[in-house]
This record gives C-alpha cells, sequence and structure tokens, in this order.
C-alpha cells in the first residue's frame, strides 16, 4: 500500500485519492525574476519524480504548478533592469521551461500564472470579506488570521505565539493600518509607478499567498488531493494557503501535504546564499555538467531528506548513472547475438527486484531503498550479459525494466551500438585488434587512447571488443 507522509499529521498515512486512479497535485512554483537556483529545482525534481511515480503506478496524474508573476521581488527586478514586470516574467519563464527541460522535468498538466488570475482573485477576496475572514484598510485588504481557529496546525505553531511579520512580507508601515499585527496581505494598494489592476479597493495587487490558493482551487477543485512544496513554504505561505481557502469554501482544501528537504552547499553545509558567494543556478550547472548528472542527483535522495550539492557528491551520481548506462549497453550489445528463449530463473529474480523497488518507493517514495533495487538489476543484467549464451526474451525483459525503473528518476538510458560507429572509427578499433596480435603493445594502447580523447570509449568482453561514446 502507497503511503505518504502527511506534513498536516505528521504521520505516515495510506494514499486514498479522492478519485479512484487519479492524483490532483498542487506544487508551488518559482517567483520568475532570476534563473531557477538549485533549491528551486530540488523542489521541482523532486515533485517530478512523486508524478512519474504514481504514473508507474498506473494513476492518472493532473499536475498543476504556478508562476508567481507579480511580486516585489519582481517589481525591484523590472526597475533594476529598466524593464516592465510582464517582460521580466516572460524573459525567466521561458528560462524555467529550458532549465526544467535540459534536466527531463515533464511539463505540468497547467502552469498558470498569476497576472492572467487577477479577476478569479478579486472575487476569492470578496467573498472572504462576505464571510467576515477579511477587512479592507486604506486600499489593502487584509485576512483576519485569528479567525479561522485551525491557524498554525500545519506549521505545528500556537497563533498566540506568532509575532509581528507572520507572512514575511509585511512591512512597518503596514502595522497601523493592520486591526491585528498577525493578520496578513490579501490585496496590496498600488505604489507610485508600481504595476496594478482595479479592483474594488482601488488600484493594486495580489499579496502572494492568495495567489496560489485561487490558481490550485481553479484548476483542481476545492478540495485536491496533495500540495507540495519546500519545507520554507510550510509557515507562513502554505498555513495562510490552507486559512484562505478553507474559509472561503468550508471544504478540507488539501489531503495531503507533502514537503521537501533543503539544499546545503559545499562539504561545510553551507545554507546557499548571494552574500556567501555559493549561490548556483541550474542554468549555470548544465553548462558545465551533462543535466541528466544532475536530475540523478536529485532524484535519488528522498525528498524530504536534505541535499548537499557538492563536487564530491554529483562525481559519485555520475559513477552510479555511467554503471546504470553501462549494464543497459550490455544487454542491448548480447541483443545481437541472443537465442529464442527464455531463463525463467533469471526472469523470477527480475521480478523480485521489481517488487523490491515497488516495497520501497510505496514507502513515502523512499528512492534510495528503490534505487538500491535498481543497482541489483543492473548486476543481475551485467552477469547474465556476461554468460556465453544468452536468451532474446530474458534480455529484453531485463533492458526495458532497467529503462523503466530509471524513468521513475526522470533519467533516460540509450544504447550505443556497434553499428553506431563511423568507418574511422571502426577501422582504428581493426587497427588495434591487429596491433594486439602482433603483440604490439605500444601501439595497441595509443590508438585505445587516441579513440578515448575523442570521447570513445572501448571496452574487451568475452564477446569481443566494443565501443561507447562518453
Amino acid at each position: 500500500m502507497l503511503q505518504v507522509f502527511n506534513t498536516l499529521t505528521r504521520t505516515k498515512e495510506p494514499f486514498k485519492p479522492i478519485t479512484p486512479g487519479e492524483v490532483k497535485m498542487y506544487v508551488c512554483g518559482p517567483t520568475v525574476y532570476n534563473y531557477i537556483h538549485i533549491g528551486n529545482a530540488r523542489s521541482a525534481i523532486a515533485f517530478d519524480t512523486i508524478r512519474r511515480y504514481f504514473e508507474y503506478r498506473g494513476f492518472k496524474v493532473d499536475y498543476v504548478s504556478n508562476f508567481t508573476d507579480v511580486d516585489d521581488k519582481m517589481i525591484k527586478r523590472a526597475k533594476e533592469d529598466q524593464t516592465t514586470v510582464p517582460a521580466i516574467a516572460d524573459r525567466f519563464i521561458k528560462a524555467f521551461m529550458a532549465d526544467t527541460e535540459a534536466v527531463n522535468i515533464e511539463p505540468a498538466t497547467a502552469h498558470p500564472r498569476a497576472s492572467e488570475n487577477i479577476p478569479e482573485i478579486i472575487d476569492f477576496i470578496k467573498i472572504l470579506i462576505e464571510k467576515g475572514y477579511a477587512y479592507e484598510s486604506d486600499g489593502d485588504v487584509y485576512y483576519r488570521t485569528r479567525k479561522f481557529k485551525a491557524y498554525g496546525q500545519l506549521s505545528d505553531q500556537r497563533i498566540d505565539d506568532l509575532e509581528v511579520g507572520a507572512s514575511q512580507h509585511t512591512a512597518d508601515e503596514e502595522t497601523d493600518r493592520k486591526e491585528d499585527p498577525i493578520d496578513f496581505a490579501l490585496w496590496k494598494s498600488a505604489k507610485p509607478n508600481e504595476i496594478a489592476w482595479p479592483s474594488p479597493w482601488g488600484a493594486g495587487r495580489p499579496g502572494w499567498h492568495i495567489e496560489c490558493s485561487v490558481m490550485s482551487t481553479k484548476y483542481l477543485g476545492d478540495n485536491f488531493d496533495i500540495h507540495g512544496g519546500g519545507q520554507d513554504l510550510e509557515f507562513p505561505h502554505h498555513e495562510n494557503e490552507i486559512a484562505q481557502s478553507e474559509a472561503k469554501t468550508g471544504q478540507k482544501f488539501a489531503n495531503y501535504w507533502l514537503h521537501n528537504g533543503f539544499v546545503t552547499v559545499g562539504d561545510e553545509n553551507e545554507k546557499m546564499s548571494k552574500s556567501l558567494g555559493n549561490f548556483v543556478t541550474v542554468h549555470d550547472i548544465i553548462k558545465q555538467i551533462d543535466p541528466q548528472i544532475l536530475r540523478f542527483f536529485m532524484a535519488t535522495t528522498q525528498y524530504r531528506r536534505p541535499i548537499q550539492y557538492s563536487q564530491k557528491n554529483l562525481d559519485e551520481a555520475a559513477n552510479n548513472l555511467s554503471k546504470l548506462q553501462n549494464a543497459y549497453r550490455n544487454l542491448a550489445y548480447r541483443l545481437k547475438d541472443a537465442q529464442a528463449g527464455d531463463d525463467t530463473a533469471v526472469q523470477g529474480q527480475r521480478q523480485a527486484l521489481i517488487d523490491r523497488f515497488v516495497t520501497a518507493m510505496d514507502d513515502d517514495f523512499n528512492v534510495q531503498n528503490g534505487i538500491a533495487a535498481v543497482y541489483e538489476l543492473a548486476k543481475l543484467a551485467n552477469v547474465y550479459a556476461s554468460q556465453t549464451t544468452v536468451q532474446t526474451t530474458t534480455i529484453q525483459a531485463l533492458q526495458q525494466t532497467l529503462a523503466t525503473l530509471v524513468s521513475v528518476f526522470g533519467v533516460k538510458l540509450a544504447a550505443n551500438t556497434p553499428e553506431l560507429a563511423d568507418d574511422d572509427i571502426q577501422a582504428m578499433i581493426d587497427e588495434r585488434e591487429a596491433a594486439r596480435k602482433n603483440k604490439d603493445f605500444a601501439k595497441a594502447d595509443q590508438i585505445r587512447d587516441d579513440l578515448k580523447a575523442q570521447g570513445i570509449v572501448l571496452e574487451d568482453t568475452p564477446q569481443g571488443v566494443r565501443f561507447r561514446k562518453d
């Protein structure tokens, strides 16, 4: 039975979707004022991996992830670049889509933008005012936090212990306009030369928290299965989303709350920040390393655990991914001389490893135990591929299973076979073989080194020489 850790109850619970066979899932997306950093990528990759596992288990996933495209940071960036907020948003949404495609994140079912939902946001706020959960003050609209009796349940905080600035966006000048210091903004009145929309309370723009309440319920309904995001969003963002949404609808907002762990940088586990000079964007990383390595590195750490981003850990991920890729290529190479038939003993071992994988992943998406089963599958594949005689059905089953399980982590395996070699490479391989037969090992080694310099790695196997392109 698939179980998930629900932040709201702080326990693992059996996952029971609202509609059998379907998952409705909302994940908070980035504020698009810059390229996404590895913290943003960690969340996107973690929940994409969760989505892929649901799909592997046969669920139809309706996955919604938003763009916050109107915000204080957006306004500041537009002023710095002497352009408009929409231009900044368009630029970095395009960059987001390119960077996430590079690390093989599936596009969301819907990627709504806050600026495209202003009428819905205004209507949402109107209802909260009518119900007494919100009030207007000098062109701003605030939420009466104390009126929502369950406030603090998600983040395990008592409302009486909260201090001024609970929304992390409260400026000192706002305090006098509030009934209570812990109330948070639903609508902000426009300042001179800021982007704004007309509203019943005057020109202004939405607060950060109201955007996700509106977009999630618009696309997934008043009650949906899973709401996800980083641990840093538990309070106040997700706490405020619950308060707003449940006050408006009278229904439970999301049944399960999933939060991914933080990312630290370097061997000293430093928190990522621009002031420390360790701020790392995906845009820059994928210019330096294979995006699949970054994807594999992040996808193979259980989503609730912290990730240490370091060269050492990237190198380890690259090495492990290479082993899986080579196992897949070994199977592809042996397929050409496989005999008809099936090896039932090996098939039984394969199925046992599939079962291990599912058991691990069903336990709150325990990818570390899941990938351990995949590594064992790769070992099984290598042992079988090294046998003198192999059977077609078994080779194909091992190959298909390895590719499928690895794809849950968002990684694609590819078979580079000798048939892909051009004439020059094949001629060099033949020349090396002739040198070895003549015991001219210096020449044979030189040819190997020359090929390696061109990204061609030779592998001597009992079945002959083959190559792969690194």
